[in-house]
């Protein structure tokens, strides 16, 4: 039998298998191979896929920012080594720089560009030179041997080399296909943050102070219009995105939904106050607790009559408590509203190009701790492709808050 399940032409009489039916050189029809003796060792569960994701996700990641890092070293090396060795030694500048110390990386360098020439890898001419082709540690090499050059921008070499060592282990384990745990891609993360910062490159998003842009939004964030984050219900929201990251150090808050629960039960009074006597301006909109819309929200919800506008009443009486030890209540407006609940949403600084907001719809069958979230960001997208900016989700969010707070009415 062949490795392909074909029967072999017979041999001499002796051999097994050679009858007088089959002639010489005649090969037979295959015979079936047994069903599933291939299928079950190649199938991957869902717990294996479920692993192979999580291990593309993060090297995806970890890539992205390990990407960031070496295309900005190569570009700081170019402009403070290239204008010393070019002059004089001409396309080997970068072989002039690297001198004997490195010579034998500086050759694989070249043999390696030699090569992606020949077999067509070098798809953009402006790779095509031998600094292109220089790892990360190899990068690292020339900055170091050529400190002097590099000392007038960057602060402290040591904090430099640090934030490389850190990235080290990551760099072998993505160029490997390695597992990378999430501790190790956080410390990738936050080195290559610094690294970028140290080299000049740091983020100039608003919100990035409350809200980090992270490497992947900041490369394909236009995909998503103002959307930052997704989460399947507001536990995982506090657990990546804590209250206290939302709402300290607002300048301006306004929030619009049933009993705002996110705020009252996970920012205490005393925040607020202090909040709000830093010279921030609160405008909180609960839903009416007399009004017939809390009593079909009861229904939907399955809770006993009178439970949620309780729950309602307790949260404005709080706020209410907030507002009566400021020096100046009219910067903390309470208001209620009447009309049918659409969604709860937490606007912080949304009249400025700092701003975040965290929003919910209102489902029919479940509570609002339970309901999926969405995190925006204001001020418009980080990545423009293009010259026309489509408008995203945060200024719809924020008129529709207009609106209700111009039809409702005051709490006293």
């Amino acid at each position: 039998m062949g490795s392909g399940g074909l029967e072999l032409p017979p041999g001499d009489e002796g051999h097994e298998g050679n009858t007088a039916d089959v002639e010489p050189g005649t090969v037979s029809l295959a015979r079936p191979m047994e069903t599933g003796s291939i299928g079950p060792e190649l199938d991957w569960d869902a717990a294996a896929w479920q692993e192979v994701r999580t291990r593309a996700q993060r090297a995806g990641r970890a890539y992205i920012w390990l990407n960031l890092v070496e295309q900005r070293l190569r570009t700081v090396v170019s402009a403070l080594i290239r204008p010393i060795y070019e002059p004089v030694h001409g396309d080997d500048w970068v072989v002039a720089a690297a001198g004997p110390a490195g010579q034998e990386w500086v050759q694989r360098a070249v043999a390696v560009r030699e090569v992606s020439r020949r077999k067509g890898y070098l798809l953009d001419p402006a790779d095509d030179n031998v600094l292109s082709f220089l790892t990360l540690p190899q990068l690292r090499e020339l900055m170091v041997q050529h400190w002097p050059c590099f000392e007038p921008y960057v602060d402290d070499r040591r904090d430099v080399e640090l934030a490389l060592d850190e990235l080290e282990v990551t760099r072998n384990v993505v160029s490997r296909n390695r597992a990378l745990s999430e501790a190790v891609l956080n410390q990738a993360e936050r080195a290559s943050a610094r690294l970028l910062e140290m080299l000049g490159a740091g983020g100039d998003v608003p919100s990035g102070r409350r809200l980090p842009v992270d490497a992947v939004e900041d490369l394909v964030g236009d995909r998503y219009g103002d959307v930052v984050a997704v989460h399947s219900d507001r536990v995982r929201l506090l657990g990546r995105f804590p209250a206290e990251d939302i709402f300290g150090g607002a300048r301006r808050l306004d929030a619009i939904g049933i009993g705002l629960n996110l705020l009252v039960q996970n920012f205490s009074g005393r925040r607020l106050v202090r909040l709000a006597e830093a010279g921030a301006r609160v405008r909180l909109l609960f839903l009416n607790p007399a009004s017939s819309a809390v009593k079909r929200r009861e229904r939907e919800l399955g809770l006993k009559r009178g439970e949620l506008s309780r729950a309602v009443e307790m949260n404005i009486l709080h706020m209410r408590r907030v507002r009566a030890r400021l020096r100046d209540p009219g910067a903390f407006e309470i208001q209620v509203y009447d009309e049918t609940p659409r969604f709860t949403a937490y606007l912080v600084d949304g009249d400025g190009s700092d701003g975040i907001a965290v929003v919910q719809s209102y489902m029919r069958r479940t509570r609002g701790m339970e309901a999926p979230v969405l995190v925006l960001r204001g001020g418009g997208r980080v990545v423009r492709p293009d010259p026309v900016d489509e408008a995203g989700l945060f200024p719809t969010y924020r008129e529709e808050f207009e609106l209700t707070w111009a039809d409702a009415r005051p709490v006293s």
